[in-house]
């Protein structure tokens, strides 16, 4: 059996009265990439929040079960929620840089966190992350202009590469493309591919051949259950599943 990164097991997900999962229950691998499909409403990005406690944050949510990091229940009391979030970091689907320079965008992480005590260390981090996030080349020359200066799809490259800067264990990325041009996206795609060497990814996505492209197991989320969840060239080719068949041929969805 592989090592599993984030076990989820039994998960119920409530906002309010409203149940929004039922009884999810998947390993998710490290450096790998999970995709999760379905269509709109289906509770996936949900369930994706829920790995970082992001849906916290919305007044009476609510989970039953268990979501464990490396053995350890998100959950529990003794949970430092904003080391967790530092742990698994999340990327929006639409950019979000702050209203700053594109430097101190990366930079913003480290030294809220205390990660860095001198200029140059924070210097190497900025570098080395827009290097990871594929953007060194576009911008070095212009780290100090605003990072409203760049297009759609270096800022949300720029989102990815501030995530990086705080030594993430894995990325939690919601439609990252969704609002990109197609070229935009297919630079995305080539990243998120890339980073699979050194993080754990999970992302949410309606674009389902960008989910054959760039995942190695892709569950299939409908009505807030998980439907079915399997090696990604298993789900496109020979689903187990009815409704996994009849939404990847566009019967429905």
């Amino acid at each position: 059996m592989d090592p599993v990164k984030i076990n989820v097991t039994e998960t119920n997900f409530f906002y309010g009265p409203r149940q929004a999962l039922y009884k999810v229950t998947l390993g998710i691998r490290p450096r790998s990439i999970t995709a999760l499909i379905g269509p709109s409403g289906c509770g996936k990005s949900t369930f994706l929040r829920s790995l970082n406690r992001m849906n916290d944050l919305i007044p009476g949510a609510r989970l039953e079960g268990k979501v464990e990091l490396d053995g350890q229940d998100i959950y529990s009391d003794s949970m430092d929620v904003i080391l967790l979030r530092r742990r698994v970091g999340m990327i929006f689907q639409r950019s979000n840089p702050f209203p700053m320079s594109i430097y101190d965008n990366v930079a913003y992480g480290p030294r809220v966190n205390g990660l860095v005590k001198r200029r140059i260390q924070l210097d190497e981090i900025v570098e080395k992350t827009l290097r990871a996030a594929a953007l060194w080349d576009e911008i070095a020359d212009r780290l100090h202009r605003s990072a409203m200066s760049l297009s759609g799809g270096q800022q949300q490259r720029l989102c990815i590469a501030r995530a990086l800067a705080v030594q993430p264990e894995v990325l939690l990325m919601d439609e990252p493309a969704s609002a990109l041009d197609p070229i935009s996206t297919a630079k995305i795609e080539e990243l998120i591919y890339d980073l699979r060497k050194t993080y754990t990814i999970v992302i949410v996505t309606h674009n389902m051949q960008q989910a054959a492209r760039v995942s190695d197991e892709t569950g299939f989320f409908l009505s807030g259950r998980l439907v079915e969840f399997s090696e990604t060239k298993q789900i496109f080719t020979a689903p187990r599943n009815r409704e996994t068949e009849d939404y990847i041929t566009g019967r429905f969805g």
